[in-house]
């Protein structure tokens, strides 16, 4: 059976609820909503009043993890400034899964590249999560959605360490000497984002707003001004399928500058994680696009 995947053109808060309602899954327990805080300095990434509906319509806790790389969310300290900074306590409780450790080590028997994650310990007191994505592109992953929001955004510091070296360092100080060959990066994405899946057991809803894409992410400072045009919003319970989905819906638009979002995505084989993604059995890329009014 194919994935479904709902989607709706015009992008708006009450829209995001709308689709919600659509795709008619509950959410058991104490629900986490994982957003992406925004690094300072970033113009792109969705703001607290964007989320606000569904956020509060499901009484969610919005988690975040701290960064590996320099900058305003790589330390504790910084972060909790900079999620004051942005707004997003203003409206929600806020959650940094990783504030303290120790980590929580997940194994990962199946993976392709890297056999362990590493998440933030406060993730144990959510029963399960609604992962908020905004699709843009993404100066190492190609692009970002729901993919790159289960694995690097999921993951601790340490984690995303791993994540970004294959398994090969643990330390954010020397990470970045010790970057491998592409692929093995994208399929690291995809073990740790396997990982996050399979802890949830299911209960778990993706949503990716195709809006302010620019080719960077929300975690450059100094990001490139959106290419395309937006193009709407989507939810399905498969994470595989939504980002493809995404993917196509800029491939067979007729926007005129979708060849330099594209050319982000293809140059650094974005498609990738997909494909090994669906290899472990977390998603498919058979689906079925249902538009809604």
């Amino acid at each position: 059976m194919k994935s479904k995947v709902y989607y709706v053109k015009n992008v708006t808060p009450d829209n995001v609820l709308k689709l919600y309602n659509t795709l008619g899954k509950d959410l058991p327990g104490k629900i986490a909503a994982k957003v992406h805080s925004g690094e300072e300095g970033n113009q792109n990434y969705l703001k607290p009043e964007f989320w606000a509906p569904i956020i509060k319509h499901l009484s969610a806790t919005v988690v975040e993890c701290n960064t590996a790389y320099p900058g305003e969310r790589n330390t504790t300290e910084k972060h909790l400034k900079t999620i004051e900074k942005h707004g997003w306590n203003k409206y929600f409780n806020v959650d940094l899964l990783d504030a303290e450790g120790p980590d929580l080590k997940i194994e990962i028997p199946n993976g392709k590249v890297i056999k362990e994650n590493y998440l933030g310990k406060n993730i144990v007191n959510y029963s399960s999560m609604i992962v908020l994505s905004h699709f843009k592109g993404h100066p190492m992953g190609g692009y970002g959605g729901a993919l790159k929001q289960l694995s690097i955004g999921c993951a601790s510091t340490k984690g995303k360490c791993v994540i970004h070296s294959a398994g090969k360092v643990y330390d954010q100080n020397i990470l970045w000497d010790n970057i491998p060959e592409q692929d093995l990066f994208l399929e690291s994405m995809a073990d740790a984002a396997s990982s996050v899946v399979n802890y949830f057991k299911g209960n778990m809803i993706f949503i990716n707003v195709m809006a302010n894409m620019s080719v960077d992410c929300d975690c450059c400072a100094q990001a490139e001004d959106p290419c395309i045009k937006d193009k709407g919003i989507l939810i399905s319970l498969d994470p595989v399928a939504i980002d493809k989905a995404c993917i196509d819906i800029v491939k067979n638009s007729d926007d005129p500058c979708k060849e330099h979002f594209l050319e982000r995505v293809e140059s650094r084989n974005g498609e990738h994680t997909i494909e090994a993604a669906e290899a472990l059995g977390i998603g498919s890329t058979d689906y079925e696009l249902i538009e809604i009014d």
